[in-house]
């Protein structure tokens, strides 16, 4: 199946297309000496890259020119699909490993890509720093971590009045449970949770955390404490 049909749902031209058959094609050859993803067959690629990060836009949340950042981005997901989808979001790519940002660097240069930058920074020291602190409107994470963590290390980037939206499996409920406190500590609240079908009968669940209060200065916890003693 083309890649085109995969994007029935969205309305994607011609230039977008290539944008992203160009992308899939600078991971897949990166990937030969540095890993990034283990998912290389190409039907699985599309689906488990492409459209699980472009399900994002099914939040409701994701409005023409807003400030989104990606937090443990990797390889570029889901931040990379959004903006080569819509190019009048302004996207940060933020990850703690130097080799993906300089392939991100790449990435973004030969795509041409504006208002996109990808920064080499730590979550929890980042989202300290009053450059990005409470500067975003969206904060996204498809990074491997439960709900508790992935809110202290997000939530502080987000503005009051912002969205963090977190793409989970069906585990998801056990997962909301043990992030309440965690997600009441850094000012927000659940405003939505969306299934999403993928093909081949995949489904996830967006978790839709709004921000109403700002984030008290000692959140998020530095040396790892968000991870091994979540809130």
């Amino acid at each position: 199946m083309k890649l085109i049909d995969y994007f029935k749902d969205y309305d994607l031209d011609t230039k977008n297309i290539d944008k992203f058959e160009e992308y899939k094609r600078l991971i897949l050859e990166y990937n030969e000496h540095t890993n990034l993803t283990r998912i290389t067959e190409e039907d699985e690629f599309n689906v488990k890259h492409f459209l699980d990060s472009l399900s994002i836009l099914k939040s409701g949340v994701i409005k023409e020119g807003l400030k989104i950042i990606d937090i443990g981005t990797g390889a570029g997901f889901p931040g990379m699909p959004v903006k080569i989808y819509n190019e009048n979001l302004e996207i940060t790519l933020l990850d703690s490993l130097r080799k993906r940002i300089d392939f991100l660097n790449g990435v973004i240069e030969k795509l041409k890509l504006d208002n996109i930058i990808a920064v080499h920074e730590r979550a929890e020291e980042a989202a300290r720093n009053e450059k990005y602190r409470e500067k975003y409107d969206i904060a996204l994470s498809r990074a491997v971590a439960n709900l508790a963590t992935l809110s202290e290390y997000t939530l502080g980037f987000v503005k009051v009045g912002g969205y963090f939206i977190s793409q989970k499996g069906p585990e998801y409920k056990e997962e909301i449970k043990e992030a309440e406190n965690a997600i009441k500590t850094m000012g927000a609240e659940i405003s939505d949770i969306i299934k999403v079908n993928l093909p081949d009968e995949i489904d996830h669940y967006l978790i839709v955390i709004k921000k109403i209060k700002p984030t008290p200065k000692k959140y998020p916890r530095g040396g790892g404490k968000p991870r091994k003693q979540p809130l």
